[in-house]
C-alpha cells in the first residue's frame, strides 16, 4: 500500500505550478478542467514517482469551508543536510519566508520550514 498522491487546492494554479516545478523539480502533467464544476488541475510527478495534484475553483477563498484550501505541511526528502540547507539559502535569496531551521527537531529530523506562494509550509528534509 502506498499514498498515490496528496491534494492541494489553491488560488494561483499556474503560479504554484510554477513554484514547484522551479524549486523541487516536479514535472506537470496536461491541465486539467472539469467545466460543468470549473475545477482545474495539475499532476506534479517527482523524480522518485511521488505525486502532488494542485487543484483550484472558480472564486476560491481560503476562509470558504465548503471548498478548504491547504494542509497541514508536506515534507521533501532533498538527500542530504547540504541540500536542505543549499535549498534553505536560495528560499531566503528570493524572497519566500522561512519559518524555521535548517535545524534537527526534537523528533530527529534535520529540516527547514518554507512557506510557498500562498503561505502553505513545506517541510525541507534530508
Amino acid at each position: 500500500m502506498k499514498i498515490e498522491h496528496v491534494g492541494l487546492m489553491v488560488q494561483d494554479l499556474e503560479g504554484m505550478r510554477h513554484f514547484y516545478e522551479h524549486y523541487f523539480e516536479g514535472q506537470a502533467g496536461q491541465k486539467y478542467h472539469n467545466p460543468k464544476t470549473n475545477f482545474q488541475s495539475y499532476f506534479l510527478t517527482f523524480s522518485d514517482g511521488a505525486r502532488l495534484e494542485i487543484g483550484t475553483k472558480e472564486n476560491l477563498k481560503s476562509d470558504d469551508k465548503s471548498v478548504w484550501t491547504g494542509y497541514a505541511h508536506l515534507a521533501i526528502s532533498v538527500g542530504s543536510k547540504e541540500k536542505v540547507d543549499e535549498l534553505c539559502q536560495r528560499f531566503l535569496e528570493d524572497g519566500f519566508e522561512v519559518k524555521s531551521g535548517p535545524r534537527t527537531t526534537g523528533d530527529g529530523y534535520y529540516e527547514a520550514v518554507i512557506l510557498d506562494p500562498e503561505e502553505n509550509e513545506i517541510e525541507i528534509t534530508i
